[in-house]
């Protein structure tokens, strides 16, 4: 059997602690080594126990929260999840705790939080598992860009075979210097950007939609977030973004230069009025236990756009979209996954390309210009 995951829980609640520290070794492959009620004391903790994983409260006495992970990941890298409050301001905390380098969160309950910690049981435990698996980086430079990785070698990690028949790769993608600023095209476009992510998907998100020009194709997004969060998220990148963000909303049109991001506890697909294409919001069930769902909104735009949509495929755990992807793929969308190195969790994306859904992989810091590109090199197609 391998070593069990190494647990410590930071939190200012006794009651958290104990109820965490519960749960937690209740498991067969974890093990709460430590608990803190505060940074200070979180720090020795963590240098005597060198934990896989840290829990971590957003709102603590004595150091910040994000001051204190701020610290973590520019000093000792550490997989964190956070353990944050289903409130306004705790979904701004938790979004800026992600971009710090925080893999994922938890929202505990405002009231009742005993019982709501234990209905949480299974998210939180499996939260942890997926937290000691991801890469977690120290906060510095980003690196130089890397050359882009043909979908038939990315899982073996080398690169595409000399000589015979090898999978598509990006046109003109950058291959050791930075990339210049990606090709503007106009706005009568019917190209859709369809963007699938879960752990780590926040900042992956934010990386590629912060590149697109304001005329850039409308964009569909599921990020897999509960209720409460999607609309800090989207008001977030509203901020940072030259295109428009928010989330969707059932019935609207959908334009070029806007992102639309599926509302957290409902499921997101795409339909055509007439000539248009249209957001549709719903409270269908989970699938692949998911709400919202990368492979509803993946099916959708294969059905619905076909050779029209660029499928994506970012960072996360498990299969969510693998199946849908391989659908847009062979009804004619040009599909990409995000890299093994880039991702935080490499989950999704390895699982598109298994599936064959996959037409080039490429590391996060290209998928922008490569989509770009791609919408550039298919020509301007124009609506009625």
């Amino acid at each position: 059997m391998s070593q069990k995951i190494k647990v410590v829980v930071v939190d200012d609640s006794a009651l958290v602690r104990s109820l965490l520290t519960e749960i937690i070794n209740k498991q067969p492959d974890m093990v709460c080594v430590g608990t803190a009620s505060d940074p200070l004391a979180a720090r020795e903790i963590i240098r005597e126990r060198n934990p896989d994983v840290i829990t971590l409260d957003v709102e603590m006495p004595k150091m910040d929260g994000l001051e204190f992970l701020a610290r973590l990941m520019r000093l000792r890298p550490t997989p964190v999840v956070m353990v944050s409050t289903l409130t306004e301001q705790g979904a701004e905390t938790t979004l800026r705790a992600l971009e710090l380098g925080a893999v994922d969160f938890v929202a505990k309950p405002r009231i009742g939080v005993a019982s709501g910690l234990q209905q949480l049981a299974d998210d939180i435990v499996e939260k942890i598992r997926i937290a000691a698996r991801a890469h977690v980086r120290r906060h510095v430079a980003p690196p130089a860009p890397v050359t882009p990785v043909p979908a038939a070698s990315a899982l073996h990690g080398g690169s595409a075979p000399s000589g015979g028949a090898t999978s598509p790769t990006v046109a003109g993608a950058a291959t050791g210097a930075a990339a210049p600023a990606a090709p503007r095209i106009g706005l009568s476009t019917e190209k859709v950007i369809c963007i699938g992510a879960s752990t780590g998907g926040t900042e992956a998100i934010k990386e590629i939609l912060m590149e697109l020009p304001s005329d850039a194709p409308a964009v569909v997004i599921t990020q897999h977030m509960p209720p409460g969060f999607t609309a800090s998220f989207a008001a977030r990148l509203d901020s940072l973004c030259r295109i428009r963000v928010a989330e969707a909303r059932d019935g609207e049109r959908i334009l070029p230069g806007h992102a639309y991001i599926a509302p957290g506890g409902k499921q997101f697909s795409v339909a055509r009025s007439g000539s248009n294409y249209v957001a549709v919001v719903d409270d269908s069930p989970p699938v692949n236990r998911h709400k919202p769902s990368v492979e509803v909104l993946f099916r959708s735009c294969a059905r619905v756009l076909g050779p029209n949509a660029i499928g994506v495929m970012l960072t996360g755990m498990g299969a969510d979209g693998a199946t849908a992807m391989k659908e847009m793929h062979d009804a004619g969308a040009y599909t990409i996954a995000q890299d093994e190195a880039s991702c935080v969790v490499f989950g999704m994306p390895k699982m598109a390309i298994q599936a064959g859904g996959v037409d080039v992989v490429l590391p996060l810091k290209q998928i922008a210009r490569a989509i770009m590109e791609r919408v550039a090199a298919s020509g301007i197609r124009h609506r009625i």
